[in-house]
């Protein structure tokens, strides 16, 4: 297709785009918060069921091995079915792994109910998943705003239940917390089930062909060949371990070896999520108007200067809300920019695919992370190496990220390099 052939026309913002960011919002709310109070739990864990802290960040990072595996998957099913069953299925599993994990009675039935069942339901409702419905479903035009609005439910869902969580993480009470989840996850996907749209969510891709149109082969080879992709691949990669592996699962323990008790540190894990709130939307915003390489290079700066601050923070309970705003706003703002550059470098009939293989690398990041802090503590008795690691990683993820920058002057309309191509 010649670079003079007009965009293909897409599906308005309508009633079914804003059901899909709706459901996509919630579904990633309850995933991540489960996801999140593995780390609340660890202490609690760790002193009354003496279950190491080495065990719980193996059960970590075993889950996020089990969502890399299956996240190109879950991307070609939400290409070719759309997120209706692959999100109602995934909140099923979500569900059912919050249940068991309060009937565990060691670190075997957690990892079991963690790591293989929430791996699974973990894998469908991810950001991937949505970014690409949302993508398939809303104009160029919106969708960095829009992908920003959907997927900030990964954040939004900790804001509001990570609190509540941390009331219930006592030696007594802890199970209580995850039988709340379980019936929540439940809720969301009857919810997900019978409000999202039944057909397929690939309504309109570049050229007017469906996304079986192109042979997997052939996509497969263009994406190993393609340097956009595999800056966006490393990129992402260095992202899962500084995000999803190294604060995640680490943050509330290493706020607890600082001295502060459950709920303050549950508290500045909230503050953080609400600034993640607004940094995702604003980032999906600026997507949409400025040089989407350049933008990802300031988010990944601004991890790493708020990683090196992590160190400093001692017993020092107002730097460790500083952290939390400052790293709030460069946490989650990577996924709008890197769903755009996907959508328009690498194409919309690619996305499901390419976005999937992103995810895949991020799993595997963060399983790094994750077990690279355990590790690091059972060695040292402290995280200082871990934060120093992690913001030396971040910047080499600006060097990688500015190699997608345009040249300045340089104005290519959404969709039509992927057009191109």
């Amino acid at each position: 297709m010649s670079a003079a052939s007009p965009l293909p026309r897409q599906p308005g913002f309508g009633l079914a785009a804003w059901t899909v960011v709706i459901i996509g919002f919630l579904s990633l709310g309850l995933a991540f918060s489960t996801r999140a109070a593995l780390g609340l739990a660890m202490p609690v864990w760790e002193q009354a069921e003496g279950w190491s802290r080495t065990e719980v960040s193996n059960a970590g990072a075993l889950a996020l091995v089990v969502m890399a595996l299956l996240a190109p998957t879950a991307g070609l099913l939400t290409d070719s079915h759309g997120p209706r069953r692959l999100l109602g299925a995934g909140l099923v599993m979500v569900a059912a792994a919050a249940g068991l994990i309060s009937l565990a009675d060691g670190p075997v039935m957690l990892i079991l109910a963690f790591s293989v069942v929430g791996g699974i339901g973990f894998g469908a409702v991810a950001t991937h998943v949505v970014a690409t419905a949302v993508a398939l479903m809303v104009p160029a035009a919106r969708r960095g705003f829009a992908t920003g609005i959907a997927t900030a439910g990964a954040t939004a869902g900790q804001l509001a239940l990570v609190p509540i969580l941390s009331v219930w993480m006592t030696a007594d009470d802890w199970r209580t917390g995850f039988i709340g989840l379980a019936l929540a996850a439940g809720v969301a996907a009857v919810a997900a089930l019978v409000l999202l749209p039944r057909a397929r969510a690939a309504a309109a891709v570049p050229g007017g062909a469906a996304p079986a149109a192109e042979p997997m082969g052939r996509r497969i080879g263009f994406l190993a060949t393609n340097p956009v992709f595999h800056a966006l691949f490393w990129s992402f990669f260095i992202c899962g371990i500084t995000t999803s592996g190294v604060i995640e699962v680490h943050l509330m323990p290493y706020a607890a070896l600082c001295g502060f008790p459950p709920l303050p540190s549950a508290t500045a894990y909230g503050v953080l999520c609400a600034v993640n709130l607004g940094g995702m939307i604003l980032a999906g915003h600026l997507g949409d108007r400025i040089d989407r390489g350049r933008l990802l290079a300031v988010i990944y700066a601004g991890r790493a200067a708020a990683l090196v601050l992590l160190v400093f923070i001692g017993d020092d309970y107002g730097l460790l809300l500083i952290f939390a705003v400052l790293f709030g706003l460069f946490d989650y703002s990577t996924v709008a920019p890197t769903a755009g550059l996907v959508a328009d470098r690498l194409g919309l009939h690619r996305m499901g695919l390419a976005m999937g293989l992103l995810s895949a690398g991020h799993s595997l990041g963060a399983a790094l992370g994750a077990w690279a802090g355990g590790r690091i503590f059972a060695a040292t008795g402290d995280y200082a190496g871990l934060w120093y690691g992690a913001a030396a990683l971040s910047g080499v993820a600006v060097l990688i990220v500015l190699t997608l920058a345009r040249p300045r002057g340089r104005d290519l309309r959404p969709g039509r390099e992927a057009l191109a191509a």
